[in-house]
């Protein structure tokens, strides 16, 4: 990764410094991600050198227990389940979950696309168990609204207008995320769950939304989605 991005640098014709600069952070740090020597590196800093250089930084969790992903997908299944009852319950509303598209180059899966036709008003519903990069969730929505009307041209949908949804699984830790980035989320997405449940029920105009995951018909999610309990160490039994 450090020689990655230090071929990046070089091939822009920057210094340390000049990369240290733009990406706000110190030139020692710089010296430290090229070597390799990421140990006592932030994440973060990573990302903002990465960020600086045009370039995108994916991190991968592996696990040994090997069934990682199928964690990770329970939880996003509850939550699609718990989406697809709310549009059941909506009139009007068709909901199509996992929708792959392919445009130019860009790909990518819609979480849910749904479409009501009486007032021609398509939405991009994006789910998320966890909020872990706010920056590239504001660049996503913003690309998958722009496709999107191309991908419902496909259905022969003909939307007058294009929202967003972004639908939180609701934790302690999703909480403090929202609240620390509380001013850009809602310039980003100004609609709450109150405005959004009632914008679902009459569409009209443009929204963009975030909300936590509502309760619908007090649909169960199982303990995955629920609040983040703390795991102690159990003390051992006195004699």
């Amino acid at each position: 990764m450090g020689a990655a991005l230090r071929a990046i640098r070089v091939r822009k014709r920057w210094r340390q410094k000049d990369l240290a600069a733009k990406a706000k952070v110190s030139r020692t740090m710089i010296g430290r991600i090229e070597h390799g020597r990421l140990t006592a590196v932030p994440l973060g800093s990573i990302r903002r050198a990465a960020h600086a250089l045009d370039a995108r930084l994916d991190t991968v969790v592996r696990w040994q227990g090997g069934d990682l992903w199928r964690l990770i997908s329970a939880r996003h299944s509850a939550m699609h389940e718990a989406v697809a009852e709310l549009f059941g319950s909506l009139e009007g509303w068709v909901a199509e979950p996992e929708v792959s598209f392919s445009i130019f180059g860009e790909r990518g899966i819609i979480d849910v696309l749904a479409w009501n036709d009486a007032r021609r008003m398509l939405l991009v519903v994006e789910l998320k168990t966890e909020l872990v990069d706010i920056n590239e969730l504001m660049a996503t929505m913003d690309r998958k609204r722009r496709l999107a009307a191309e991908v419902a041209s496909d259905r022969s949908w003909e939307p007058i207008a294009t929202s967003t949804w972004v639908v939180v699984a609701e934790s302690r830790t999703n909480r403090r995320a929202v609240s620390a980035h509380e001013t850009v989320l809602r310039a980003k997405f100004p609609v709450d769950g109150r405005r959004m449940r009632g914008w679902l029920r009459g569409p009209s105009g443009r929204v963009d939304a975030l909300t936590f995951l509502p309760s619908v018909h007090e649909v169960r999610l199982g303990r995955d989605l629920g609040p983040v309990r703390r795991v102690t160490r159990s003390r051992p039994a006195e004699r």
